[in-house]
């Protein structure tokens, strides 16, 4: 590795922060949080923000010597991106659309236009400008009116996925007077094109809880109520049936699912259920002319297709199987057509899609990487012969094909352009299976550069896990890794229990009281990968966020001399606490993931890992947290306290900063640039403690 000239030391006088003892008492166990305090709601309270400040002061401080790296890296990183890029157009009813972006514009510009060659191609919507008056601004979906003459577009603008929608008329390019607050962001037409239907928002769980009908031209407060959820475990959500007849209302919790259904061309009637509720029946259900199509657990634990008619769709008994369960292949969803269907399935970890034409012969879609991601692309037209797919993987940029679903042609439309030297060829990606603790084999893909790997035990690691809620982190490429992979980093995904990389038994076998499995998974696939010279076990680090931050927090505790750094970011560390309070935004819907610890046994499940519970005297490695102040999904105050414990008991003379964007919420800063300086800063403080 090339020399440098910068270096981290320690500095003295971290942030010391007010010990304010609180007792804490469930099942007659009592607890001493002396950081209770750090919580504030409304981000209003001034001790709680100048703590944050002098976290923030020092955390620059500390890391100034890597500012030149950290910029080094940063100018890396947009080097690699095409400054003036358009997406591929898409057909949907009359027009063809699009999105731009162009030159140092953060966000896109969104078009559409006659024909594919965007030709007289007309601005709907630039981001850019409405964007310009905030630190932080997210778009939230676009909806057309079914004639296609109003838009709807809903942004949030402090990162706290709170959305207010407005609308324009495509004709006249004038904003219409109508604004919905406090919404999902979700936006659902009826066919009437005049009337739609959105979420509002509890401001203080943040979950959506009502639907409300909206007749263009009418004041918010006069909007009606359709539906309202009483059970605060699921979350919902608006949709519109495949073949636009039905506005779904989708509620999902973590085990169980429930949909609700409208008449598209009747919006003025009343939302009624599609079946029963029922306790752990998972399920996803569209239709398509006269037959729905649902992607369901019943009898089925890896999910199987069934198929029902408006007659027959509340009675599961009269449903007719069009795929059936198997044990090693899990079902994720299907895409209708109207002479096909694609089937979404993953085997032994890897993605796959299979193509049924109406006389049920099947086609497997194939593709050459050991590992990869593919997902289904935007296809708004059923009535079509071709299906667009994206592709992409370690060593593959982002790819999207036209796939003729007759003969299962790929023709390539776009792949992503790496700017500078990049050649696909200078990598080598793998696929291991690690063995656990236990017996039980990890997935976990492996990617390096071809000419800086020689399995000898000498090269740093970077290894990234996640592993909760059923999600999947699948091995997809990333222009901005290159930057480590061209510094001899060794990337490295631990697909650990949690996820649903082999199927949902792999997910079952790490939540709730298998939760440990998802940590003692990843620790031991670094412990492989060192005994198999894959690094050096000194130069090895670990990042995660969100529940993968909680991932993190519990591997420091339990296997802290694995790491020389690690990256914690959003991380959901202070588990027990916030599980035992309803008040915290999303902690309902948490219970059939984590547990409910006002059950004795969850209690004592989660009160082992819980990260902050767990800080012991010992050494940590260096530690990297970030956080924003308008975290939506896991509050600031869990990282801040976690910090302020881990400063006063850990033992060794590591580096610990804590950065909190002031403007940001769970997903970071917005923008295509911005958000690749916390890229930035976690490789250069990774590179620098190489030196």
């Amino acid at each position: 590795m090339p020399s440098s000239d910068y270096s981290l030391s320690v500095l003295p006088h971290s942030p010391v922060a007010k010990k304010q003892p609180k007792t804490l008492i469930t099942h007659d166990k009592k607890r001493i949080d002396d950081y209770y305090w750090m919580r504030d709601d409304e981000r209003k309270n001034e001790k709680v923000l100048a703590h944050l400040q002098a976290e923030n002061n020092y955390c620059d401080e500390q890391l100034v010597s890597i500012k030149p790296l950290q910029n080094t890296l940063f100018e890396e990183l947009k080097a690699r991106i095409v400054k003036d890029d358009n997406s591929v157009p898409v057909k949907d009813g009359k027009y063809w659309y699009h999105s731009e972006v162009r030159g140092d514009d953060e966000y896109a510009r969104h078009y559409r236009s006659t024909s594919i060659k965007a030709e007289n191609k007309a601005l709907l919507l630039d981001v850019n400008e409405l964007a310009q008056d905030f630190e932080f601004f997210d778009l939230g979906e676009v909806a057309l009116s079914p004639n296609e003459q109003l838009m709807a577009y809903s942004q949030d603008t402090e990162g706290r996925r709170i959305y207010n929608v407005r609308f324009k008329n495509l004709s006249t390019g004038e904003m219409l007077a109508d604004e919905l607050e406090n919404t999902e962001g979700q936006v659902v037409w009826a066919n009437d094109n005049k009337t739609v239907f959105y979420v509002k928002k509890d401001l203080q769980t943040l979950l959506g809880y009502q639907v409300f009908r909206h007749e263009l031209g009418s004041e918010q407060d006069q909007d009606v109520l359709v539906y309202e959820e009483h059970d605060s475990s699921f979350f919902m959500g608006l949709g519109k049936s495949r073949d636009e007849s039905l506005i779904i209302i989708d509620l999902a919790s973590t085990e169980s699912n429930d949909t609700w259904v409208l008449d598209a061309n009747n919006p003025q009637g009343n939302f009624s259920a599609l079946m029963p509720r029922e306790e752990c029946h998972e399920f996803d259900v569209d239709k398509l002319g006269n037959t729905f199509y649902i992607v369901t657990n019943w009898q089925a634990k890896n999910f199987r297709l069934m198929t029902a008619t408006e007659q027959t769709i509340a009675d599961k008994t009269q449903w007719q199987e069009h795929t059936a369960h198997r044990e090693h292949v899990l079902l994720e969803g299907v895409e209708l057509f109207n002479d096909f269907l694609v089937l979404s399935e993953r085997e032994q970890g890897q993605a796959r899609f299979v193509v049924v034409n109406k006389e049920g012969e099947r086609m497997a879609l194939e593709f050459d990487d050991p590992c990869y991601y593919a997902a289904v692309a935007m296809n708004p037209e059923p009535n079509v012969i071709t299906a667009r797919i994206y592709y992409s993987s370690l060593t593959t940029p982002g790819s999207l094909y036209d796939v003729d679903l007759k003969t299962g042609k790929k023709t390539l439309l776009k792949q992503q352009k790496v700017l500078g030297d990049f050649n696909a060829t200078d990598y080598q990606s793998e696929r291991l299976m690690v063995t656990a603790r236990d017996g039980v084999k990890v997935p976990v893909s492996v990617v390096y550069r071809k000419d800086s790997f020689n399995k000898d035990g000498t090269n740093p690691l970077f290894q990234y896990g996640y592993g909760a809620y059923g999600y999947t982190i699948d091995p997809s490429f990333s222009s901005t890794s290159l930057s480590l992979l061209d510094r001899g980093f060794v990337y490295v995904i631990a697909h650990v229990r949690g996820s649903e990389m082999l199927g949902r038994n792999w997910y079952e076998q790490g939540k709730k009281t298998h939760k440990q499995n998802s940590f003692s998974d990843f620790i031991d696939v670094t412990k492989a990968l060192i005994a198999q010279n894959y690094c050096d076990s000194s130069k090895v680090f670990a990042s995660g966020g969100s529940a993968g931050g909680l991932l993190m927090g519990a591997v420091l505790n339990q296997a802290p001399q694995l790491y020389c750094g690690v990256g914690c970011h959003v991380p959901f560390l202070d588990v027990l606490t916030t599980m035992l309070d309803e008040s915290i935004p999303l902690t309902t819907n948490e219970y059939d993931e984590w547990g409910n610890p006002s059950e004795p046994q969850f209690y004592d499940v989660i009160e082992a890992y819980s990260p902050y519970d767990n800080i012991s005297a010992q050494n940590y490695p260096n530690i990297l947290v970030t956080t924003g102040l308008h975290d939506s999904q896991v509050q600031y105050w869990e990282p801040m306290k976690w910090v302020a414990k881990m400063r006063e008991y850990k033992t060794d003379n590591n580096i610990l900063v804590f950065k909190t964007d002031m403007d940001a919420g769970h997903g970071g800063a917005s923008g295509r640039f911005k958000s690749l300086e916390e890229k930035a800063l976690e490789m250069a403080f990774f590179i620098a403690l190489l030196e």
